[in-house]
């Protein structure tokens, strides 16, 4: 809603109170009242639907639930929401805290996804508890059974955090989070303790400030756990790892608030996320800290489309139980307009120039394994100018079915940055006599290539006629300009593709269709544009028809695809392969 639409609404005169300075260590604090008044706005919208389609028997459990209750909750709480200690929302709310209820197992667990899972239930908790809080300081009669209710959900679910197991690096502080905030709620030594012994196993960052995902989504969940123990348990000391990857994650935004995920070793390296998700936790340091960086940050953030959806909706909540969140933000510094910025620890290169961003990307996890938690995604540069967006370049060849080009890591050489991978594919001959088993049944294992496994035992094969594909990617940039030069030796008369895909939407001028339909680029230049918003690139090649199945026999094998929405735009060759693809 815009200030003016909420402005006739009366609602202003209501909202008198939030204008009201707090007082924090004699220090007088300004809550940011303009921003609340929109937060409070939209959650009573939000609530005004809840109280038709909240009704028993006719719910379908998911965390979504939690949040239903947490905006049900937000509103009775606020003083100047149309639904401040509203009976019709507490009615709503007690029928979802009996839900949530119904929803846990004997063990105190949910299952969502993950069965009867102690990080699963360790997300809802954190929600549960967070309006929990809000409804504590009404200190209303009315509450009274509602909030005993809610004890005996919590109570049952934290003997299940305080015993429970995990999967990944994320849910331990997640579970952490969790009963630091029961903790809180209800004092128990065994919680801390519990605590203490997850913190124990040492929390992992590397020199650029990634966690062990090297994820925007999950930066914000171990963020967020980070400083719900510094706040509750007087754990400061973890503020350092959240700052760290803060700091990094603004070279991870693009102007339309979109997050790199590259190099993410999670399903985001696929998935668009945007820096809305981290918003909370750069305002939160940004207040603490009275750093005009973070503010700088925060309000390019508040400037994305997606600020009123993820944060706005979904945050009055988490505002109400954190009061520092309230407050205004420091005075904010200006941000560069050109940075430089390559991550080593995640082969990750950042270029920014005015209105013109640059992804160079060449980190996967070797040997590649496509699974969660290893880094696979062949999406190795990305272009933007203002609205035009080049989502992603990709490189495929023919050889041997390895797919798509996998650089082994990113170097700089001068002014320009280098992307390498040597491919060798051997033929295998009879094993020696001291190998051989009567019986045939020899060890299932990988050929040497890693391209498929058999009961072949390759390790102890000798090998021959070893076929060599060589590709080497050179990056220059000059103001926002780019030129990436392909040089692609070895096995000769190998079939190359280069694919280009653009953000859909967009129109374009200078391309060929081939006989398939695809989009070709065989002249000496095209233009992509958006909204006024334009990326001219070219030189163009066509050797040949674009082949199917690009990704290679570890998608096609199972098929799979690595097709994602959007635009493809396609250039052919054949080896030896050598090419320069300018952008501007």
């Amino acid at each position: 809603m815009k200030r003016a639409d909420f402005l006739k609404t009366g609602t202003l005169v209501a909202l008198a109170p939030l204008c009201q300075p707090l007082f924090s260590m004699n220090k007088v604090v300004i809550v940011d009242e303009a921003l609340l008044q929109r937060m409070i706005s939209l959650n009573d919208k939000q609530v005004g639907s809840l109280l038709e389609t909240v009704q028993e028997g006719k719910l379908s459990f998911s965390r979504k639930t939690a949040y239903e209750f947490s905006v049900l909750s937000a509103s009775y709480c606020q003083k100047g929401s149309a639904y401040f200690q509203d009976a019709r929302v507490l009615a709503k709310m007690e029928i979802l805290a009996r839900f949530l209820t119904f929803s846990q197992v004997e063990d105190g667990t949910v299952n969502i996804g993950n069965l009867e899972s102690p990080p699963d239930t360790a997300f809802i908790v954190e929600i549960v508890c967070t309006a929990t809080s809000n409804l504590q300081k009404q200190s209303l009669a009315v509450l009274q059974p509602l909030l005993g209710q809610l004890k005996n959900l919590l109570l049952k679910a934290g003997e299940a955090l305080r015993t429970g197991g995990i999967h990944t690096p994320n849910h331990r502080w997640v579970i952490c989070a969790a009963l630091s905030q029961l903790n809180h709620l209800y004092p128990d030594k065994k919680y801390v303790a519990r605590i203490n012994e997850w913190l124990g196993e040492g929390i992992f960052q590397d020199a650029d400030g990634h966690y062990p995902e090297r994820s925007g989504t999950y930066s914000m969940v171990e963020n967020t756990a980070f400083i719900t123990m510094a706040r509750m348990l007087s754990k400061i000391g973890l503020l350092q790892y959240v700052r760290k990857n803060l700091r990094m994650y603004y070279y991870y935004q693009e102007a339309n608030g979109d997050l790199v995920s590259n190099d993410s070793r999670r399903q985001d390296q696929y998935l668009a996320r945007h820096s809305a998700i981290l918003y909370l936790q750069y305002r939160y340091l940004a207040i603490l800290d009275q750093d005009r960086q973070l503010a700088a940050i925060c309000k390019m953030i508040e400037a994305t489309p997606w600020f009123e959806k993820e944060v706005l909706e979904q945050g009055l909540f988490y505002f109400q139980e954190n009061e520092t969140l309230q407050q205004e933000l420091p005075s904010a510094t200006l941000l560069p307009e050109r940075y430089e910025k390559l991550f080593a620890t995640s082969h990750l290169l950042r270029i920014k120039n005015q209105q013109t961003s640059i992804t160079l990307f060449g980190g996967i996890d070797w040997p590649l394994i496509i699974a969660s938690g290893r880094s696979c995604s062949p999406d190795f540069f990305s272009y933007r100018k203002g609205k035009a967006i080049l989502k992603y370049l990709r490189l495929s060849t023919t050889f041997f079915s390895m797919g798509y080009f996998y650089s082994e890591g990113l170097q700089k050489q001068g002014n320009r940055y280098v992307l390498h991978k040597k491919l060798q594919i051997p033929y295998y001959q009879p094993l020696p006599l001291s190998k051989r088993k009567k019986s045939g049944d020899y060890t299932l294992s990988p050929s040497i290539d890693n391209r498929f496994w058999n009961k072949m035992d390759f390790s102890n094969r000798p090998t021959s006629n070893i076929k060599t594909l060589d590709t080497t990617i050179y990056l220059t940039e000059k103001d926002g300009q780019v030129e990436l030069e392909f040089i692609i030796s070895g096995q000769q008369k190998v079939p190359v593709t280069i694919e280009l895909c653009f953000n859909e939407g967009g129109s374009f001028s200078g391309l060929t269709t081939d006989a398939k339909g695809n989009q070709c680029l065989a002249g000496p230049s095209a233009v992509y544009t958006m909204e006024g918003d334009q990326i001219s690139f070219g030189p163009g090649v066509l050797a040949g028809a674009v082949p199917e199945n690009l990704e290679g026999e570890r998608y096609s094998t199972h098929f799979g695809s690595l097709k994602t929405k959007g635009t493809q735009v396609f250039l052919t060759g054949v080896t030896p392969f050598k090419h320069q693809l300018r952008f501007h």
